[in-house]
């Protein structure tokens, strides 16, 4: 047998843990609920439990022989992360009291073994580098759009992460109107389709809207084209300062591609001047879930030196 990895995603709804062997085969994946209200200690606590189980048993509820030979510990979680000390920088208050929860120290005392943490929008990234849509670009850029937006900047395969790690929270990014996360993300298109068809609030989500608008609907489909149209804009605004030979669109939305890639390309040819737009391609990420595991494990061998189990 031969080295393997623990890896966890860290969102604020779900824990997704798996064991990876190299070059990126997950041999085992779980998920558990992240009970965010308990904050950071509460999360250090639910891996340390679900760690446990898998290294001393193999999988969480089942006596097997054996261990799994695990070498390491790879974090992908969301909010901003100081990737040298394997800190929280800074959480949305989806999950509170998260900031300045030291994931590395705690889980390499716990465990005796290494650890690395890195941003779940750059994981995604990072995997979509190495083993996706974005393999061979030198420059990439990666959004995941969800309740809001992350992204990730790829410089030959590596994350950019600015002076003080906050690079590419293009989230905060301000276009007319407000924010790009508050007018292009699925929560808005939702929040817009809820009001305009007198919907009680949390019956549903971005993939009824885009479902409806697939079939024709006419209140759902103008509101999946404002949001692409938006979604454009803000590509366009950093493809101008980034010049990215990709561009990648992840998250869950991104399953109807064929309905939203079209009207988003539409959008860039409307923003973008032709030079910049024929040089810019358009693609949806390709390593679906497991995203965020892999590139954690890409992250890790990075920073442990170990690029031969790439």
């Amino acid at each position: 047998m031969g080295r393997q990895y623990l890896c966890f995603d860290i969102g604020g709804t779900a824990i997704k843990y798996g064991i990876l062997e190299p070059p990126g085969n997950f041999v085992y994946t779980g998920e558990t609920p992240t009970r965010a209200w308990e904050g950071g200690q509460g999360i250090l606590g639910t891996l340390k439990r679900v760690g446990g189980e898998l290294l001393e048993e193999g999988r969480p509820g089942e006596k097997l022989p054996g261990k799994y030979a695990v070498a390491g510990i790879c974090i992908s979680t969301a909010g901003m992360v100081d990737c040298e000390r394997g800190v929280i920088l800074h959480s949305a208050p989806l999950i509170p009291d998260y900031t300045g929860t030291e994931l590395k120290a705690e889980l390499e005392v716990y465990f005796h073994l290494p650890c690395e943490v890195e941003n779940d929008v750059n994981c995604a990234g990072l995997a979509e580098a190495h083993a996706g849509a974005a393999r061979g670009y030198s420059v990439a850029l990666c959004l995941t759009v969800g309740t809001g937006i992350g992204g990730a900047l790829l410089l030959d395969g590596k994350v950019f992460h600015g002076s003080s790690g906050s690079a590419c929270e293009v989230g905060y990014m301000h276009l007319p109107g407000g924010q790009f996360q508050d007018l292009g993300a699925a929560s808005v298109l939702v929040k817009d389709v809820t009001g305009k068809m007198g919907l009680e609030p949390g019956s549903i989500d971005g993939r009824w809207v885009l479902d409806k608008a697939q079939a024709g609907d006419c209140v759902c489909l103008s509101a999946v084209e404002e949001m692409a149209d938006t979604l454009a804009m803000g590509i366009a605004n950093i493809c101008y300062v980034m010049n990215p030979g990709v561009v990648v669109l992840g998250g869950g939305i991104m399953a109807r591609r064929d309905l939203l890639l079209p009207l988003v390309r539409q959008g860039l040819g409307k923003y973008l001047i032709p030079a910049v737009e024929k040089n810019t391609r358009l693609e949806t990420a390709q390593n679906g879930n497991q995203a965020g595991m892999l590139g954690a494990w890409f992250h890790f061998q990075a920073r442990q030196g170990k690029g031969s189990d790439f």
